[in-house]
């Protein structure tokens, strides 16, 4: 059976998806982007402040569902710069100092709302 997660804390979804799906003890976590959760607005400054909002974002989906960074087992990080890489990855370390998931790394042609970065996450809740 899923389950529908969703916070206040992490920006509503601007389109007909949730913002994670708890199916037995997985968490599969819709994508997030640098969106402002109090006024669904871009964060401005560029990469590093959409990278850091990012993972404030996942944060909260995670916590909604009494979860953190250490429940993640696999990422999805979509750049539409590889460019960018060393630095979402050194924000996104910070986030998984010891016994990180597993990852894979796009760049694509756009992300939504013009954004630089989008990460999406599956985690596991043990009974």
């Amino acid at each position: 059976m899923k389950k529908i997660i969703f916070t206040k804390d992490a920006p509503e979804p601007i389109g007909p998806y949730s913002q994670a799906i708890a199916c037995g003890p997985m968490l599969f976590c819709s994508g997030q982007i640098g969106l402002n959760p109090q006024n669904s607005q871009v964060v401005e400054g560029g990469l590093v402040p959409q990278a850091e909002q990012v993972m404030k974002n996942i944060s909260a989906v995670l916590k909604a569902h009494q979860l953190d960074f250490q429940n993640v087992v696999k990422t999805t990080i979509f750049l539409t710069q590889m460019s960018d890489f060393v630095t979402v990855n050194e924000i996104y370390g910070k986030f998984f100092k010891e016994n990180p998931p597993a990852r894979s790394t796009v760049a694509v042609s756009g992300l939504p709302k013009g954004v630089l970065v989008e990460i999406e996450v599956t985690a596991f809740k043990p009974s």
